[in-house]
């Protein structure tokens, strides 16, 4: 018996749920099937977004004849009797599942049908196809990203669902916390639905039906996807906009994925690169909360990070640091380096010794010859802590002038 999902897919485009911005009323794919002309795409998104229901709707809208493959799953062998078939089938499209995990034999048996256009190709991932699929590949096709169900959407799909469920009495507060607890995967909410369905005795679902089986919230923390790690970005970039309460749901985010390795290593990227010397005692604060972490392990580990990320949040920030040893890669990778003054070689008789002379401090040359006067370090003033650099800088500057 086919799962509920698979029995309750639409069939036509105006009865996919969700992703106005591609099916409404003149969006692209609308407008494509208004117009009777379908080109070779890539649906890209989140799971239980509607990748492949959308793909089977245009088909069935445009009538058009089709084969499935999966580019993990199937075979070379697969692949060359779709072909055949598509070569003696006029309009024929080929939809495929994974098409991030497409091997370059595979691609070198597609792309010249696609060229020519014995193919059409609806392509479906959940990875970023700007990063994972192969440029050949991705030139031939439009991309369409599909964001993730609104809670909306969910239960509107619910409701839909009941119909086919016999029997089936649901309170609408066991549909608002199936909607709730989906995070945009229509898709789990089905499934939910249906086991819950299934674990009675009466096929009547109450919200304690729903929470025996499931009462946490299905998290798109995929750590071979894209969705990952847009999570670790984001809670950079929270704490580098100062915003705490982001950069705590996004820190929680990732302790439910409990991978404390990319909470540390993300969070000793941050100190170093966005608060650097703003604030130069949050790196030290940060390995002590590193140790702690690795003592007490999960769920305790969560309350020292969650210190930690607060601080980091509200801390003055400076990226004076990364911008500095970027400027100066950046010349090294140029070839801009030039020799080692001469005085400042191993051995050199001519070198003058700081600390001989008064305040630590002798005028002489330490940058080669083509690189005097390049400043790499451009001090920021957004802590006390590097103003007082700052006037040290100002001041050496001024002795060597």
């Amino acid at each position: 018996m086919n799962p509920l999902a698979h029995n309750i897919r639409p069939q036509k485009l105006e009865d996919v749920i969700g992703q106005k911005h591609l099916i409404g009323p003149n969006q692209v794919l609308y407008n494509l099937t208004k117009n009777k002309k379908l080109f070779s795409m890539i649906l890209y998104g989140p799971p239980g977004t509607g990748k492949t229901t959308l793909a089977y709707a245009l088909i069935n809208e445009l009538q058009l004849p089709s084969g499935f493959l999966n580019a993990v799953i199937n075979s070379k062998k697969d692949f060359d009797e779709m072909v055949i078939k598509a070569k003696e089938t006029e309009n024929f499209v080929l939809i495929m599942d994974e098409i991030h995990r497409l091997n370059k034999d595979k691609q070198d048996l597609l792309l010249p049908y696609l060229e020519n256009g014995i193919i059409t190709l609806i392509g479906m991932t959940t990875a970023n196809p700007y990063h994972s699929i192969n440029p050949a590949i991705r030139s031939r096709c439009q991309l369409f990203e599909l964001k993730p169900l609104s809670k909306e959407d969910i239960k509107e799909g619910l409701e839909r669902s009941k119909q086919h469920l016999d029997n089936l009495e649901v309170t609408d507060e066991a549909l608002d916390y199936i909607a709730s607890l989906a995070g945009g995967d229509l898709r789990y909410a089905y499934n939910l639905l249906e086991v819950s369905y299934y674990s009675t005795d009466n096929f009547k679902v109450d919200l304690e039906t729903v929470k025996k089986i499931n009462n946490k919230p299905n998290l798109y923390i995929d750590k071979n996807d894209d969705g990952y790690y847009d999570v670790i970005s984001a809670l950079q970039k929270s704490i580098r906009g100062s915003d705490v309460n982001a950069a705590l749901h996004y820190l929680a985010r990732l302790i439910a994925a409990e991978d404390l390795d990319i909470i540390f290593r993300r969070l000793s990227v941050i100190a170093y690169e966005d608060i650097g010397l703003a604030n130069p005692a949050i790196g030290p604060r940060l390995n002590v909360c590193i140790a702690a972490c690795e003592r007490l392990g999960l769920p305790e580990a969560r309350i020292p990070l969650g210190e930690i990320v607060i601080e980091m949040a509200l801390s003055p920030k400076s990226n004076s640091a990364y911008e500095a040893i970027a400027s100066a890669l950046n010349d090294v990778y140029k070839g801009n380096v030039g020799k080692v003054p001469s005085h400042l070689r191993t051995n050199s008789k001519d070198y003058k010794y700081p600390h001989s002379f008064k305040g630590s401090y002798v005028k002489q040359q330490y940058l080669p010859d083509e690189l005097v006067g390049t400043e790499y370090y451009h001090p920021k003033l957004s802590s006390k802590y590097e103003v007082s650099l700052k006037n040290i800088y100002d001041k050496i500057k001024n002795k060597s002038n």
